[in-house]
Formats: C-alpha cells, structure tokens, sequence
C-alpha cells in the first residue's frame, strides 16, 4: 500500500518562532515532513542543525534540505563550478548535522554547451562531492537532482537519472509541477504519465529512490521557455493537478514525502494531505 508524508518547504507562514520549533508546530497540526531551505546560503550552525535534527527525531518530522539556488555544476567558468561544489558540499555537511536524508539541488544549466556536455560536467563536479560526502562519514545523505522547470535548465527526469547512475547514493527528486512546466503542459496530465515517471525511476535506479519518491508539489504557470512562478493549490487554471498524481502513485504503492512548494506552504501541505486520504484512504497516509 502506498504511504505518504506531508510537509512545507521551509518555515511554515504561520509559525513564529525558531527553527528548531518547527517539527513540534508541524507535528501539532498532522503534517510529518519538512523541508529546510538553504536556498540563498548554508546559513544554520552545527548546533542548531543538531537541535533541529533532534525535535524532528521527537516529533516523528522527516527532515530534507534543499542546497542554494547559485549552484550550476555545469559552468564552463571553473570559478563557478568551484563555488557550486563548495556550496553543495555545505549543504552535505548540514544535512548531516540535522539528519536530512537528501540534499536537493538543481544541477546547473546548458549555457554554452550541449545538454550532453552540460550533463558530463555536472557528474564531474558531483564526483567531487561524492568524495567529500564521504570523507565526513555522510554517505547516509542521499543528493538529490531535482527535476527542473525551466528548458534552459540541466535537469530533466532522464538527465537525473543519469546523474544518479554515476553518483552512490543519489535520487532523483520529482518536482511534478517543473516537469509540467519544463514540457509545458505536455505530461502530468494523465495518470499514466505519473506511473511512467516512477517506473522509469525504478527500472533505472531500483527501488532505493522510491522508498520513499522524494516529492514537490505545487501549481504553477509556464511561458514559452517553461516555468514562470507557483501558485497555491486552489488557484484551477494552473496545473497540474494534485489528485491525478496521488491517484497515479496509489495505482503503483509508492512511499512518497510531499513537500509543498505553494505559496501557501503548510496550508497545501494539509490540503494535499487530505486530497490524497481521500482518494486512496486514511491508511495510505503515514504515521
């Protein structure tokens, strides 16, 4: 039977306090997954990672980490690869200190190269940080290319498969509403399309990835070069849809975690949380 976990990306809008409060906060409300956001910078110390790591463990809260968005691991300027192995590699060492279980990161982009040369560079620059995860005894942190929303962007599901077959210990992370966007409403608009994406994951990679499918999930809006901007779960002229694609993972009994990428956070988060027991049941959603 499928089981999922619910949680924001991020502090939640309505909650005042410290981070480590937040597993307590969620865990009061029945969500049981959040997602930290280094996205501007690895700015947590060891000790509040650590704190952090231990209200989740007694929260029953699984924790993640989504590394900066100025990482591109694909760059011809070996000033930034430097940067961006550095910045990734930070991200590693704090996801450790708060047990998250993966690192997300966007892998980079195609400028000035072919998305096969882009590709080749960014497993490159992640065997450095292969190297570093485990010279600090990290290797339970899975990395995690996210899938991407924008055509200029290295990053689809096939590309994050590749990466993951180079790298150990290494899951694609499936952002349903950037592969939405990057084929502009081309796929997730079937059942069928949610079930190939996770049979591709499993086919290529085993059933490590998808135990459990590391998820984000919001609405969004797309332009002619993909992705533009998310939008809250409730907003039905974007997609796509969230019932379709529990509907899909409930069909193939995935463990799934939801992280909600809406503006409104935990509020989707709940609201997906309660789409989804009711299409597949209230056992489905785990503890």
């Amino acid at each position: 039977m499928a089981k999922f976990k619910f949680g924001p990306a991020g502090k939640p809008v309505s909650y005042r306090g410290s981070i480590q409060g937040v597993p307590r906060f969620l865990r009061e409300m029945g969500l049981n997954a959040f997602e930290y956001q280094a996205v501007r910078g690895v700015r947590i110390s060891e000790e509040q990672a650590k704190e952090l790591a231990l209200e989740a463990v007694k929260n029953g809260v699984l924790v993640s980490l989504h590394a900066p968005y100025f990482i591109n691991l694909s760059s011809l300027s070996e000033s930034t690869l430097r940067a961006s192995i550095e910045r990734l590699c930070e991200s590693v060492r704090a996801s450790k200190h708060m047990n998250a279980y993966v690192t997300v990161f966007h892998p980079g982009y195609y400028k000035g190269s072919t998305p096969r040369e882009a590709l080749s560079r960014a497993i490159n620059s992640l065997k450095k940080v292969e190297e570093f995860r485990n010279s600090i005894d990290a290797s339970n942190v899975w990395l995690g290319p996210e899938t991407v929303g924008k055509t200029s962007q290295l990053g689809s599901l096939r590309e994050n498969i590749e990466i993951c077959r180079a790298i150990s210990n290494c899951r694609p992370v499936i952002d349903w509403a950037h592969i939405y966007a990057r084929t502009r409403g081309g796929l997730i608009t079937s059942i069928d399309h949610v079930i190939k994406v996770v049979e591709e994951v499993e086919v290529e990679l085993g059933s490590k990835p998808i135990k459990p499918l590391h998820m984000h999930f919001s609405k969004i809006e797309y332009g002619k070069g993909g992705e533009r901007e998310h939008h809250a779960l409730s907003e039905v002229e974007y997609g796509p849809s969230f019932e379709l694609v529990c509907e899909g993972l409930t069909q193939v009994g995935v463990e799934g975690v939801f992280i909600s990428e809406s503006p409104l956070l935990e509020k989707d988060a709940l609201l997906m949380k309660d789409l989804c027991s009711k299409i597949c049941g209230v056992n489905c959603i785990a503890d």
